[in-house]
């Protein structure tokens, strides 16, 4: 609604100037009046009103100089004179001040009305003018925005030195910003950073703020902005984490580096999107991500590879069965380092991820086939992991994952580590296991893991390995189906020859022998 003040040194005419329309109805409001020429000019200058009736005889100063001193105090007021004479000559003083609006005394409502109402008329335009000039300066100006950050073309075929000028972009330093909800679930809200930076800045004209491909961006010009804004850095990335609940816990932040030319502005905006593409890496509660912590050319050369997922799945599942959680620990804090450096997308690196859980599930379901392990389900397990919206979660859920295994595989009876390495064996004495090889799973070289083997069982490794097969293996002969190759292979020996040899030197017969004591028919499977 527009404002209206009116202006007559007799308080009849004031009053009566008040009531003569429906000025609501009209489309205004009154906004007080003044009876004197002082007066009339200190609250046009003052309220700023849209519309003044104007008595051209005022005390003080006549109504005309009051406009013409408003027209040079750079007043938008639009004004209808009343006078109480009919002289041409005042009409045409009014006209030379941008007056076209001359009414005599006494008003009569017929004349003020359609005055009134062209004069909102005019004004209904002018702002529709106005603003869509505004909306399409606006829309212009995010346009060349968008064209700077994206860099695409040499920023003198965009913009001339005046055009820089113009919209304000020349500055001795520049810095790209993009913030975004720190809440990843839908339907959160968020503080909006630029209304901050519009308080801390005294105003929005030292930084920009446009929306580009769907994401909020700030382009900070100038040293005052870049100071500003690591002043706010070393607040909000100190010691003390934003307060829960508050606006600034609502907000993520992802920053380039700072470029001297508006020329290289594309150079920090690319920086701070690959930040934004990697808030999958931050640690929880993170709420920044600067240009510091992009990885260097170097270390993204790494990618997830099969080779890779085999060692990291074969290694889980050894320590996992010698329950080795400082190894466990240890390689889950190697794994995710190494992924921080890989140059796969987010999604392979989910996809790693799920497919290393399902190997480790498979390998350890394969070993302790009696045990009851309550794992999740594939389904379940593949959704959890592409729904996690960071790595140290899918870490922690494995991690969680480890830790109930060992508990549900564990032998409850074992009080050193050399009973860890007897239940290592009875699980494991099918695969090729050498001393070796398992000894640095337990945290020893294999020579002073041998030493305290043979003392403590009191026959060495291998032939304590040897002795579990045939063992074994007796017990497999028993099965009238199965032939002694496949026998053989069962329980870790690859040359059925060599199995022959071992089972005769351990049982005193041959398998065949064995099979035909007990009653058992061999159906010719002992070759």
């Amino acid at each position: 609604m527009y404002r209206v003040l009116i202006v007559d040194d007799e308080a009849f005419i004031r009053e009566g100037l008040k009531v003569i329309c429906d000025w609501e109805e009209l489309g205004f409001s009154i906004c007080g009046d003044a009876a004197s020429g002082e007066e009339a000019l200190q609250k046009i200058l003052q309220e700023k009103p849209d519309l003044v009736l104007m008595d051209i005889k005022m005390p003080g100063m006549t109504g005309l100089e009051i406009i013409k001193k408003c027209k040079d105090a750079g007043s938008l007021s639009r004004f209808i004179v009343i006078s109480g004479y009919s002289d041409f000559t005042y009409a045409q003083e009014a006209i030379r001040y941008g007056v076209t609006n001359y009414l005599t005394k006494p008003v009569d409502e017929d004349e003020l009305i359609p005055t009134v109402k062209s004069i909102k008329e005019a004004m209904d335009k002018e702002n529709r003018d106005t603003s869509h000039l505004v909306q399409i300066r606006r829309k212009a100006k995010d346009v060349i925005l968008h064209e700077i950050v994206e860099g695409a073309q040499p920023l003198d075929h965009i913009l001339t030195k005046e055009d820089i000028d113009e919209l304000e972009l020349d500055a001795d330093i520049y810095q790209v910003v993009i913030y975004e909800n720190f809440s990843l679930s839908q339907g959160s809200d968020s503080y909006s950073f630029a209304d901050l930076l519009k308080v801390t800045n005294r105003g929005d004209h030292t930084f920009n703020h446009f929306l580009y491909d769907n994401k909020d961006i700030i382009l900070l010009k100038g040293t005052y902005a870049l100071n500003r804004f690591q002043d706010f850095l070393s607040k909000y990335e100190g010691p003390t984490p934003p307060q829960s609940g508050s606006p600034l816990d609502t907000l993520f932040l992802a920053y380039g580096r700072p470029v001297a030319q508006l020329a290289e502005v594309h150079k920090s905006y690319a920086e701070a999107l690959t930040l934004v593409r990697r808030r999958f890496f931050c640690m929880n509660g993170q709420h920044t991500l600067g240009y510091e912590e992009l990885p260097s050319v170097e270390a993204v050369s790494q990618e997830v590879s099969p080779a890779t997922l085999q060692k990291y799945a074969d290694d889980f599942v050894s320590y996992l069965q010698t329950f080795n959680r400082k190894k466990v620990i240890s390689t889950l804090s190697e794994l995710e380092d190494f992924l921080y450096d890989v140059k796969n997308d987010i999604s392979e690196v989910k996809l790693f991820l799920t497919d290393l859980y399902l190997r480790i599930k498979e390998g350890i379901s394969v070993v302790y086939q009696s045990a009851s392990i309550p794992f999740e389900s594939n389904t379940s397990v593949i959704n959890l992991i592409t729904d996690k919206h960071y790595l140290y979660e899918i870490i922690q859920f494995l991690s969680e994952q480890f830790e109930m295994i060992m508990n549900s595989t564990g032998n409850p009876s074992r009080n050193s580590v050399l009973d860890d390495v007897l239940y290592y064996i009875d699980h494991n004495y099918q695969n090729n296991i050498k001393l070796e090889t398992i000894a640095p799973l337990f945290g020893y070289n294999s020579a002073y893991l041998g030493k305290i083997f043979s003392k403590t069982v009191g026959e060495n490794f291998n032939s304590y390995v040897d002795h579990m097969r045939i063992e074994h293996s007796k017990e497999l002969l028993l099965n009238k189906s199965l032939k002694v190759y496949e026998i053989a292979e069962r329980v870790g020996y690859r040359n059925v020859d060599y199995f022959h040899k071992k089972f005769r030197k351990y049982v005193g017969l041959s398998p065949a022998e064995f099979r035909k004591q007990n009653s058992i028919i061999d159906d010719g499977g002992d070759e």
